[in-house]
């Protein structure tokens, strides 16, 4: 019985090249499909749908600031650019990006919740909730009423916590903060509406909340003996060791000397 011979050496060359061929084909084909599908128009987004926090983000506020840098189709856009695009807009803080499939894109948005203006008076940047400060159109949050904080570059969760620790002890007075500020120094100032003026001296805002609660509890006591609302509090330096020093509007507190005898 004859045994079987192994293919020639050009037979085996010839099938192993026809193998190659063909998974080259295969992925040539596979490569322009998917060229195919990722520029076809029938995956160009259509549509985009925004929910979440839209209060200052209107339809032509988002056309006006994304629909010309959403590029790509369902399959090739760059989410994370896409996302940055919705970030950019003025009052939106973070922005998470969907595709739905064919050709639209969802957005779901979560815009800065105001609590605060940022800054000296020229400035028109805002402070959100969690202490950062944004850019928007000030103009937008007049009517609220917000308080001024202002300090270091980096510090305003820091100014903002100190002003949610002292703002319900004011408040408990009737007595309502207009602006909070923090030095270079590290030296708090608190000024009221109405224009009082209080120097509250250096520390964290532990240590500003405390001074600030010694100085409230006994301070109606001191106008009262001068028979003085509290709204008649000019000047406060909280900065004594021991103690404090007031201005009050329509108390003189200097003994003036006796005038000559003729």
């Amino acid at each position: 019985m004859k045994r079987s011979e192994a293919p020639a050496l050009d037979v085996r060359l010839m099938n192993a090249a026809a193998i190659v061929l063909f998974v080259v084909f295969v992925l040539a084909c596979a490569l322009a499909l998917t060229r195919w599908v990722a520029t076809h128009q029938v995956f160009a987004f259509q549509g985009i749908t925004v929910i979440g926090d839209v209060s200052h983000c209107n339809a032509a506020t988002v056309r006006a600031h994304v629909v010309s840098r959403v590029k790509g189709t369902f399959f090739s856009m760059d989410l994370g650019s896409t996302r940055d695009a919705f970030e950019a807009i003025p009052w939106v803080r973070k922005a998470v990006v969907h595709r739905d499939f064919p050709n639209h894109l969802r957005v779901k948005l979560q815009e800065h919740q105001v609590v605060a203006y940022w800054g000296d008076e020229s400035e028109q940047r805002l402070l959100n909730s969690y202490g950062e400060v944004f850019d928007a159109n000030a103009g937008e949050v007049e009517q609220y009423g917000l308080p001024r904080l202002n300090g270091p570059k980096n510090q305003s969760a820091l100014v903002l916590a100190a002003y949610r620790l002292i703002e319900p002890q004011f408040s408990a007075f009737n007595l309502t903060i207009e602006s909070l500020d923090l030095s270079v120094q590290g030296s708090w100032r608190i000024a009221l509406t109405g224009g009082a003026l209080i120097e509250a001296g250096r520390g964290d805002s532990q240590e500003l909340a405390k001074r600030t609660q010694a100085f409230l509890q006994t301070l109606s006591r001191v106008v009262a003996r001068y028979s003085r609302p509290l709204g008649a509090l000019e000047s406060a330096d909280l900065r004594h060791e021991n103690g404090y020093a007031i201005r009050l509007r329509g108390v003189n507190t200097i003994a003036t000397a006796p005038s000559p005898t003729p």
